[in-house]
């Protein structure tokens, strides 16, 4: 067992602040070797050398071995990296890579638990966290939700931006990597169903790996799966006339039923051209179909009299979404020596998304308005690379490359009331096409001085043209960023357990094509006020700018896991915002609220992050071999122009902690885990008139994998057991008004039951 004693003392105050964290209610599950009962979390990197082992003892080995290749990745990179295994990501049997996602160091989800949600690292949402797969952002329209994760190979996680991966990551950059092609013979064959409030759907999944010819590998995963949910709709409104000091309550109840059916596809074909040269081909296909049924009974206090036109107490909506997405990806590979290694790639993509939905309002059983919304999208994309890795001499590793990539948008929307077209939107027409490019460059070199230093310079330069045109607008916008990136490690002792790293980095967040689109999404509600406006792009908006920070210390434990403390600052100027103000506009004859993106100023964040990950006979010689994952984030930020003390980054929390174990019983083939995660309320003061809040989330998961034989296995799992209400809510002073509003509902637990065979 480790000697306290002899802990370095900088080790020693990690230690102590990181176990601290496993006290509290959150924190992270651990990896567990299902071949291997008492196996590490993670093996060390450099496992003594010992006797040949007898047949059995192979085969631990070996597990050992994979986990301990993918903990060696993270103690390798010069920048502060994190790797999420396969076997860690099929471990809870989670349904979508959010929820995979949320138990990693300083990573939450928008939206309501259970249900996906936006993927922010460091809790800042919009846009900071670069989302990519296999090293490519994806088209408009799509979302991690849509990947299931049986077709994920592993996920890394960069919490510092990097020249070859790009910078568009104030917060960090999450690569999700596909399955890819091995060389070993492998089918995985899955099937199961999930049940949520007497709600069942079923999935269904398949894995293949195989070899052919002279070299030649290829993967195929395919997955069919059914989502049916049922949620309770809560919306209140409070509206307080100022001068008379007379509140206005609007009630909301309802219920929304969606049913889900969704097609997946990924595969890649690996070329052995000749002994230097590979080709790869990687298809990528998604289809989803789903539909939805939502009913709405409000109540006004005190009925208005008389009553405003569009008035109503009911509302009924049907509505039917269809999104399809095929990509395909070539990649060729050459060794031109043994110091220089060029690479190419080139990738092509369309994608269609198709929408309606039917709105009838009612008063007092009488239709009363029925509005049509019929929207149909189509994205077509190109990105093309080409990438020169050479190694210097005294221990330089260079690379540099160029990179171009290119979308195009056509949308036609169709707005009709009571069958006619919407009023006061001639001038934008239905008709939209938007095109964006992005052209980059970059060069990066990594050295080693002595056995511990290692460093890591990089520049990298992005130039971005979005364009859109309408019926009477043509809007343009241009912007180019230059960054300059360093990052260090420094090994505390020779074998690497001990380190320490820093990095200096200039990051930038672009506007999203659809912030920079003039036409207008009009709001039906009724009343219109500042919490219901209408929503606009802004043509002229900037991209952020983030100056940023970060220094880390990582300590690896004999028998394996980590215990590492990161702290992080950011410097953001340009900031981008959502800004609520009313307008006069063409599409009505007196003022709207309208709400759309503004560069507002400069912001700061900066934060720390705990990690411990452990065996808990690391420190107590009884103790039962039970992995133990644990960590603790806290975030501070401030808007400057902004009034305090609230004046935070978008939907950043004060922190978010985990909290979680698993353990392989020696009496049986059946291994236990759990896992919570925490993150505390949040009140964010938006902008000088509007407040922003979100509850509190406390979500248990746990699982229970029998294995049946070497071959099947039987895995429960239960997401969400402790079913919290949520809501999210806004203040707006207006000046004449006070409105408060929520909206929101219960959140539930889902059970999951699914079979595992691999051949």
């Amino acid at each position: 067992m480790a000697s306290w004693q002899a802990m370095h003392p900088l080790r020693l105050t990690a230690t102590a602040a990181l176990l601290a964290c496993g006290a509290l209610p959150p924190a992270l599950a651990q990896t567990a070797p299902p071949a291997a009962p008492d196996a590490a979390a993670s093996a060390p990197t450099q496992p003594t050398p010992r006797p040949a082992p007898r047949a059995g003892e192979q085969l631990k080995r070996v597990e050992i071995s994979g986990t301990a290749s993918d903990e060696s990745i993270r103690k390798a990179s010069t920048a502060s990296k994190i790797v999420v295994t396969r076997e860690e990501i099929e471990k809870f049997g989670d349904s979508t890579l959010g929820e995979v996602l949320k138990r990693l160091p300083g990573v939450t989800t928008g939206g309501r638990p259970g249900r996906g949600g936006d993927i922010r690292m460091r809790g800042m949402g919009g846009g900071y966290t670069q989302i990519l797969v296999n090293g490519e952002r994806m088209p408009p329209g799509f979302s991690l939700d849509q990947l299931p994760p049986e077709q994920v190979e592993r996920i890394e996680v960069l919490r510092a931006p990097t020249a070859e991966y790009g910078t568009r990551a104030v917060a960090g950059t999450i690569n999700v990597v596909l399955r890819e092609a091995l060389k070993k013979r492998l089918n995985e064959f899955r099937a199961g169903f999930a049940t949520e409030r007497g709600q069942i759907s079923p999935g269904i999944g398949w894995s293949r790996n195989d070899n052919f010819g002279d070299g030649h590998a290829y993967n195929l995963t395919v997955n069919a799966m059914q989502a049916k949910r049922i949620d309770d709709v809560i919306n209140d409104t409070v509206t307080r006339t100022l001068v008379t000091g007379t509140d206005s309550l609007v009630v909301s109840r309802g219920r929304s039923d969606e049913d889900r059916k969704a097609l997946n596809l990924t595969g890649r074909v690996q070329f052995k051209l000749n002994a230097t040269d590979t080709l790869a081909l990687q298809p990528f296909v998604v289809s989803s179909k789903s539909t939805t049924q939502s009913q709405l009974l409000q109540t006004t206090t005190p009925t208005p009299n008389p009553r405003p036109a569009g008035f109503y107490d009911q509302a009924d909506t049907d509505g039917d979404t269809r999104f399809n997405m095929a990509r395909l990806n070539a990649q060729w590979q050459s060794r031109l020596s043994t110091d220089t290694r060029v690479e190419a790639r080139a990738g092509i993509g369309r994608a269609r998304a198709d929408s309606h939905s039917l709105r009838q309002e009612r008063l007092a059983g009488a239709a009363t308005r029925l509005q049509d919304d019929t929207t149909a999208s189509q994205d077509s994309n190109w990105s093309a690379l080409a990438k020169l890795s050479h190694n210097l001499g005294n221990d330089h590793a260079l690379v540099t490359g160029v990179e171009a990539e290119g979308t195009t948008r056509h949308q036609n929307r169709v707005t009709l009331v009571n069958g006619l077209p919407q009023p006061g939107l001639d001038d934008f027409g239905d008709d939209l096409d938007a095109s964006s490019t992005r052209y980059a460059a970059y060069a990066q070199d990594e050295w080693n001085v002595g056995k511990q230093w290692d460093f890591y310079a990089g520049a990298r330069w992005e130039g971005i043209t979005t364009r859109s045109t309408g019926a009477s607008y043509d809007a343009r916008n241009r912007s180019s960023v230059f960054t300059p990136l360093a990052h260090a490690r420094y090994k505390l002792d020779e074998r690497g357990r001990d380190m320490i790293r820093a990095s200096l980095t200039r990051s930038y967040r672009s506007p999203q094509l659809q912030d920079l689109i003039a036409r207008p999404t009009i709001n039906s509600q009724v009343p219109h006020q500042a919490n219901t406006p209408d929503r606009a792009g802004n043509p002229d908006l900037k991209p952020e700018l983030a100056t940023g920070f970060e220094i880390g210390y990582e300590h690896y434990l004999t028998k394996g896991g980590l215990l590492s403390a990161n702290f992080f600052a950011r410097r953001i100027s340009n900031l981008m915002r959502t800004v609520t103000a009313l307008e006069t506009v063409p599409w009505s004859a007196t003022p709207r609220w309208v709400a759309r993106p503004q560069n507002i100023g400069k912001a700061s964040t900066a934060g720390l992050e705990l990690e411990a990950r452990f065996r808990l006979d690391e420190y107590f010689e009884d103790a039962l071999p039970i992995n133990v994952r644990s960590n603790f984030s806290f975030f501070t930020s401030k808007v400057d122009g902004i009034p305090g003390p609230n004046n935070h980054i978008d939907g950043q929390p004060k922190g978010t902690a985990n909290l979680g174990a698993d353990y392989r019983l020696r009496s049986l083939p059946l291994t236990l885990g759990a896992s919570l995660n925490w993150t505390p309320a949040t009140t964010i003061q938006q902008t000088l008139i509007t407040e922003s809040t979100a509850s509190r989330k406390a979500v248990l998961d746990a699982f229970a994998l029998w294995a049946i034989n070497t071959e099947q296995s039987l895995r429960l799992s239960a997401t969400n057991l402790s079913a919290m209400d949520y809501f999210t809510g806004s203040v707006i002073s207006t000046g004449d008004q006070l409105i408060t509003s929520r909206s929101g509902g219960p959140s539930y637990t889902q059970w999951q039951l699914r079979w595992e065979m691999k051949i």
